[in-house]
């Protein structure tokens, strides 16, 4: 094949890659993250404000939205509870917002999922990329992801199995709601517990590796697993 014919195809499949629209206000992390997302063949529009970020909306119909929450003009969660009904996309938060009550409030305004800063390039490439395989995910108007028997109501912060309450904890749930939003991907046990517990792991591998016990027993009965790779971490995914 010559090298035109080839030029010609990798063309061809970074056009039908999707659209990304980054909002960030920190320039050099903008332009950075921007860079890694292009090298990975997506096609990325930025904006350093929410003004910026309604511009672009008003011209482009991205895939995925990257949202910080702390912008120079506004609040991300509230933007995202004010363009939710307006786009389809798949809206990540960056956020260095990591409390319990924190990831509710931008779940409930209609995010699908966040990044804790500071994050490794490569994690906010494979984050994007699971968006776009959930894309398709069942997910209700009143805020119910469903995984086979397996449902998840975001509003009430309660799980349930064939309609049966599995009464989890607060801190329960939300790992749960960790783990299905990030279905295929592989999360450290530092991230999850930063993310859930609001702090370092440090040496509290414990009570990560109690609540990760439970909840796989819960669910057992789902055809869904939460898989433990060796200093990796946990992966949630079907049997």
């Amino acid at each position: 094949m010559s090298n035109n014919c080839e030029l010609c195809i990798v063309n061809c499949e970074l056009q039908a890659r999707p659209a990304v629209l980054l909002v960030e206000d920190n320039e050099k992390l903008n332009m950075a993250n921007s860079r890694v997302l292009k090298l990975s063949g997506f096609d990325v529009y930025t904006a350093l404000s929410l003004e910026e970020a309604r511009a672009q909306l008003a011209v482009t119909e991205p895939d995925v939205i990257l949202l910080d929450v702390m912008l120079p003009d506004g609040d991300g969660f509230e933007f995202c509870d004010s363009i939710r009904s307006e786009t389809n996309a798949h809206i990540i938060f960056l956020t260095a917002k990591v409390l319990h009550e924190d990831v509710l409030r931008g779940l409930r305004a209609g995010g699908d999922d966040y990044i804790t800063k500071p994050f490794h390039p490569e994690e906010l490439v494979a984050r994007v990329a699971a968006a776009m395989r959930r894309r398709n995910m069942d997910k209700t108007t009143t805020g119910t992801i469903t995984k086979g028997s397996l449902s998840l109501d975001i509003i009430a912060a309660q799980a349930y199995i064939n309609g049966i309450n599995l009464r989890l904890t607060p801190k329960e749930f939300a790992l749960l709601l960790l783990l299905v939003q990030n279905e295929g991907v592989t999360m450290s046990a530092e991230h999850i517990f930063k993310s859930v517990w609001g702090q370092p792991l440090n040496n509290d591998k414990n009570a990560l590796q109690t609540a990760i016990s439970k909840l796989r027993a819960k669910i057992e009965q789902t055809g869904y697993d939460i898989v433990s790779y060796r200093s990796k971490g946990y992966k949630f995914s079907t049997k």
